[in-house]
């Protein structure tokens, strides 16, 4: 098991940590713990809308993928620690820390 930092682009809300487990997604962790983060495929790396960047423990998580390379290209200010939620799963056991984009200036659900 490791542990996942939330941060927000958005200045109202607190960064927030909670555990993961090998296997599980970002995107999942997210969802589980009501954190908005838009994925408008339904997770299956056909968009950009659940965008995030790793600050820390990218070692941690699946490698990615040309398809991930190309949707994170289009994706709102990507960064060289840019990567799709929904394709970082966790490999092996560490602690993470993710930057969510602001949100509210995208359309999803």
């Amino acid at each position: 098991m490791g542990h996942i930092t939330f941060k927000f682009e958005e200045k109202h809300k607190e960064e927030l940590t909670v555990d993961i487990d090998k296997g599980e997604t970002i995107l999942d962790i997210a969802i589980d713990n009501n954190i908005s983060l838009h994925h408008n495929c339904g997770a299956v790396c056909a968009c950009s809308t659940c965008h995030i960047y790793i600050e820390k423990g990218e070692c941690l998580l699946t490698d990615m993928s040309d398809k991930e390379e190309d949707f994170v290209d289009r994706a709102r200010y990507p960064k060289i620690n840019s990567r799709l939620a929904c394709q970082c799963e966790l490999t092996e056991d560490g602690d993470l820390v993710v930057t969510i984009p602001d949100q509210s200036v995208m359309i999803g659900h």
